[in-house]
């Protein structure tokens, strides 16, 4: 597949809708105007990835709503050279995005096969993460430790201890919180002990599974 005016076109119409929808940040709004999202997905899907849809990916995973990526996304206030952890690769469209707007980023993927696939396919797009990581992300990834931000990409039960302790003073995480449906969450570190949390209204994620092993 390839990226074409018609596609752009669309990406652009996107954009409009999440404008609509309250994003405001201009560095998202331009990572989602400049990533070609058609190409994350099953080619069968293709007429249907510039609707603000999430949609199967392979391995009982999605990919985000483009509303969903871009909300968190603003949470984060990323700035450039920032060093960002995302939980949950998944098919690479945030992490894309996240890497886009100028971050360090660390992505951590449960799912072998995507993150087989991901990790070949990011850096065909010119996507290369700092570090790309088959792993747990219930734990985190201390040795990188302390990040500016860290993004959880699917619903969580409760909020990993590891990762709180993982963020630097004045960093923040944002997670989807929740069984069935997701309370969006950040929590941001006020201090070494203290963190002030904020909920921002309910979303639908597929659930952050646990290294079993």
């Amino acid at each position: 597949m390839k990226d074409t005016e018609k596609h752009k076109g669309l990406r652009n119409q996107l954009v409009k809708v999440l404008e609509e929808k309250g994003i405001h940040d201009k560095n998202v709004l331009e990572a989602i105007r400049k990533i070609p999202r058609h190409l994350f997905l099953d080619s069968s899907f293709e007429q249907y990835a510039y609707q603000d849809k999430a949609f199967p990916i392979g391995a009982g995973q999605t990919i985000s709503q483009p509303y969903t990526v871009a909300f968190q996304t603003q949470l984060l206030a990323i700035k450039k050279e920032d060093k960002i952890l995302e939980i949950g690769t998944g098919s690479g469209y945030q992490t894309a995005v996240l890497c886009l707007m100028g971050a360090k980023v660390y992505s951590i993927e449960r799912q072998n096969e995507l993150f087989k696939k991901t990790s070949r396919f990011l850096p065909t797009l010119g996507f290369i993460p700092k570090k790309f990581i088959f792993g747990d992300g219930y734990k985190g990834l201390p040795e990188s430790a302390p990040f500016d931000s860290i993004i959880v990409t699917a619903g969580a039960p409760f909020i990993p201890q590891a990762l709180l302790a993982q963020l630097k003073v004045g960093g923040r995480l944002v997670i989807p919180l929740g069984e069935k449906e997701q309370i969006m969450t950040m929590l941001t570190r006020k201090n070494e002990t203290q963190f002030e949390k904020q909920e921002f209204g309910e979303f639908r994620f597929v659930p952050l599974l646990e290294n079993k092993n």
